[in-house]
């Protein structure tokens, strides 16, 4: 089978990739930068926001387009038909994060004939991860792939939930945004448990949530991991100052005790595909450095 996919959220991106059909894409979103060489691939999408604004003004730019109702991105629908893929892979977890499955249907309109496969991702824990990598391989037509895909990645992440699992449990606050303040939910908190912690300031399998300081005060984790959406090590260094520059933020046991790390969300947290386990070791690396070295202190993560 050749397919031809089109996918426009890099998790889905990384997820094709894995299953062995990188070959087959066609089109990907302007956000989709992994494996080496899919920036070749034409691009279909653009945010009507700029993402190179600090963290305070993207969040109001994208705050004021929801309020009107507005698409926060657009899809280029003349290129997308002109491609004729024969699979879409979008997401419905998040309209902020990327295109949607209600952008895509627009771009589509009235096309009918020859119309693609729409797959789209809604992931809230890893078991949803699971259900999205086996959904999209069945929409290529390889199910057999997907089933050895998350069986591989499952085997991984057990592994090092049973080294982690006799270990001290300190506690760990994440942070997926800095100016508002917001706690990582979703499948974050999951990862902070199976790599030895225990996970503060969002729950598993619910969305990601607003948080005052007062919030963070109160929790006060023992570590606290910062991986804000869409931003490397390099942009988050850039963007600490929205909360270092906070005098709220020398009472915090972890910036007294130096238990603060960045990280590269961007590449990892932030992306709901097989990457995912390469998140979890970092965690892992963070919270219990004697037990667990996988190599990506430096490139992945570091400390504050």
């Amino acid at each position: 089978m050749q397919p031809r996919i089109v996918s426009l959220i890099p998790s889905a991106t990384e997820i094709v990739d894995a299953l062995g059909y990188a070959g087959h894409l066609v089109a990907r979103s302007h956000e989709c930068d992994f494996p080496a060489g899919v920036e070749r691939l034409p691009v279909l999408t653009r945010p009507k926001m700029d993402p190179r604004k600090s963290s305070a003004e993207i969040d109001r730019d994208v705050k004021a387009l929801l309020k009107t109702a507005l698409a926060v991105y657009e899809v280029d629908a003349e290129r997308l038909r002109s491609l004729r893929p024969d699979v879409v892979v979008t997401q419905s977890q998040c309209e902020v994060c990327a295109v949607s499955l209600a952008d895509v249907e627009r771009a589509l309109g009235d096309w009918t004939a020859g119309r693609p496969k729409l797959v789209s991702l809604q992931p809230q824990a890893l078991a949803d991860v699971w259900a999205d990598i086996r959904g999209t391989a069945q929409a290529i037509g390889d199910g057999a792939a997907g089933e050895r895909l998350v069986e591989s990645l499952k085997a991984r992440i057990a592994a090092i939930a049973a080294r982690a699992a006799g270990l001290p449990r300190p506690s760990a606050g994440t942070l997926e945004w800095l100016a508002p303040l917001m706690g990582g939910g979703n499948w974050v908190p999951e990862l902070v448990s199976l790599a030895g912690g225990r996970p503060l300031l969002g729950e598993a399998g619910r969305h990601s949530r607003w948080l005052e300081w007062d919030e963070l005060l109160a929790a006060d984790p023992e570590h606290l991991v910062i991986l804000p959406c869409g931003f490397d090590i390099a942009r988050v260094r850039a963007e600490l100052p929205a909360v270092t520059g906070e005098a709220r933020w020398q009472r915090l046991a972890a910036v007294r005790h130096g238990k603060v790390w960045v990280t590269d969300g961007n590449a990892f947290f932030n992306r709901p595909g097989p990457r995912l386990v390469e998140s979890l070791e970092i965690l892992a690396e963070i919270l219990h450095p004697d037990v667990f070295a996988f190599g990506h202190r430096g490139s992945g993560w570091q400390p504050l």
